[in-house]
């Protein structure tokens, strides 16, 4: 029997470790959506691949992390002290191309014999990784037009390099200095927690972790449970749509079924549209994240993060749909606009059960902007991506915030100072959008207006949402107003679509006005 203070000992300084690991990451990383933005996740978990503590990062490598803990253990029958894995597939374990995931096999010396306790595993967005446009966010039909494809390989192996492999990945980038350095950042908070967790061992013994990790496993089963079960039982139905995909103009639905019976919480996709041209579809580890995401909101805020958090949770998503994409679909943006809607359509779903709890819908989009092209100052290529903040939903009794990232980005903006050193490109306006967000007995929160001014030709993608269906209001409150995408090019203002790949000129100014989060409960 583990004592309840020592568990709780345990269990923050697990937690600590993968905290430690994204200070390390981020403070030794290169590029600034890294360094500054903090598009990063660090998790642990056992030798059996399951999760024992995630920092609180990125809510949309909260499924997927896992999984690819889960096919580097299918894919290899053998680790070594110094092995670390990479992939970005996000049929095999990734979410989207530009993510990639290093895993590092733990061992630790117990009675002068190493043995594996456990993997370190972190996830990062690299501002490119390849493909047909700069940023690598492009407006793909199939997924080899998204960049290079890295299934489960070792980048280290036995504490070696793998120069050849390291020098294929960086070959077909646009930026291999900043890429090799985001790398290097990323294999020393592997690293991290390699020297944290051997540090634990001696100071507690291993049978003492092992204990420890399977009680908070168990601990927070009961915890999901007992939050289910707090539910009424009972079948909630919600859909909602996306935009489009970039290719052709028709609406996209998502729907959910959420049933609720005692202790356990079955969410079925079935309805939703099938797998589209463009890249708005999404793999199942996504879907996943967004699923766990909501329930995970539901939870006490000192509930542990780990494999048991959602053992109670069923995920059914037909194979070929949206959700659920087969390869080689396209599926750049479904890691971060589809992840918004299935966010959404699981709260609209809730709303009906917990009417009091749930808030109307926050932007509901990531804003996503991608750059490219040369620096005039440096006589290299650069390449930029960045995600913008908007209007949080209004809560019950609540005012939504303003100009905050929401659901599943968990990332900030790229600050003015960071974001002109780095590169040619100027912000000449940076403010919240005053009444963007939806009325209600709550109001929602406003989203941001950003004007950026280019200094050399650079080409552009914008993958955005909610510029044509707003974030939806709740419980009688009003829905927030839908973004904008609008280009000055000499004077003149063109209104551009959700989904847009261009080529900006020297002095055209960009305008991103993100979406206001919804109103909730009527206005008396």
């Amino acid at each position: 029997m583990v004592d309840p203070i020592s568990l709780e000992i345990f269990r923050s300084a697990l937690t600590s470790i993968a905290e430690e690991m994204g200070v390390v990451l981020m403070r030794s990383s290169y590029s600034p959506n890294i360094k500054e933005r903090r598009d990063f996740s660090c998790a642990l978990f056992d030798a059996r691949g399951r999760l024992i503590a995630q920092a609180a990062h990125i809510p949309v490598h909260l499924g997927s992390m896992p999984d690819s803990v889960a096919q580097a253990l299918v894919t290899f029958d053998h680790f070594a002290p110094g092995d670390i894995i990479a992939l970005n597939d996000p049929f095999l374990g990734g979410n989207h191309l530009p993510d990639i995931t290093l895993i590092a096999p733990i061992f630790v010396q117990v009675e002068d014999a190493s043995e594996l306790i456990g993997f370190a595993a972190n996830r990062a967005h690299h501002a490119d990784v390849g493909g047909m446009s700069p940023g690598s966010m492009p407006l793909a039909t199939e997924i080899y037009q998204e960049g290079i494809i890295i299934p489960p390989v070792k980048l280290w192996e036995a504490d070696q390099p793998n120069h050849a492999l390291l020098a294929l990945v960086l070959r077909n980038v646009r930026t291999p200095d900043e890429r090799r350095g985001d790398l290097a950042a990323q294999v020393a908070a592997n690293r991290t927690a390699a020297r944290r967790l051997q540090e634990m061992v001696d100071r507690w013994k291993l049978a003492v972790l092992e204990e420890h990790i399977d009680a908070l496993i168990t601990y927070a089963t009961r915890i999901a449970q007992a939050t289910i079960e707090s539910i009424p039982d009972g079948s909630y139905r919600f859909t909602d749509y996306l935009d489009g995909d970039g290719v052709a103009a028709s609406r996209i639905p998502i729907t959910v079924t959420i049933t609720v019976r005692g202790c356990e919480l079955i969410v079925d996709f079935a309805g939703s549209s099938p797998q589209v041209q463009g890249n708005i579809n999404t793999v199942l580890s996504v879907a996943k994240s967004a699923t766990y995401y909501v329930v995970r909101c539901l939870m006490p805020d000192d509930a542990p993060m780990n494999h048991g958090t959602f053992a109670p949770v069923t995920i059914i998503a037909p194979s070929g749909t949206v959700v659920n994409a087969r390869p080689p679909a396209a599926v750049a943006q479904g890691n971060v606009e589809t992840s918004q809607r299935i966010t959404d359509v699981i709260l609209g779903a809730f709303a009906q059960a917990l009417p009091d709890v749930i808030p109307a819908a926050s932007q509901g989009t990531m804003n996503n902007i991608t750059a490219g092209g040369s620096d005039p100052r440096t006589q290299q290529p650069f390449a930029y991506y960045e995600t913008m903040a908007g209007g949080m939903g209004a809560r019950p009794g609540l005012d939504g915030l303003s100009g905050v990232h929401t659901h599943m980005t968990n990332t900030m903006n790229t600050p003015v100072e960071a974001f002109e050193y780095a590169y040619p490109m100027r912000i000449t306006r940076y403010q919240l959008r005053d009444g963007s967000g939806g009325r209600g007995a709550a109001k929602g929160g406003d989203g941001l207006l950003r004007e950026i001014t280019f200094e050399v030709p650079t080409d552009m993608t914008l993958l955005t949402e909610r510029r044509s269906l707003p974030p939806y209001g709740l419980q009688g409150g009003e829905p927030g107003k839908c973004g904008e995408n609008l280009l000055y090019h000499e004077g003149q203002e063109t209104v551009l679509p959700a989904k847009v790949h261009f080529r900006a000129m020297q002095g055209d100014r960009l305008v991103i006005a993100s979406p206001g989060g919804g109103g909730w409960g009527e206005i008396k």
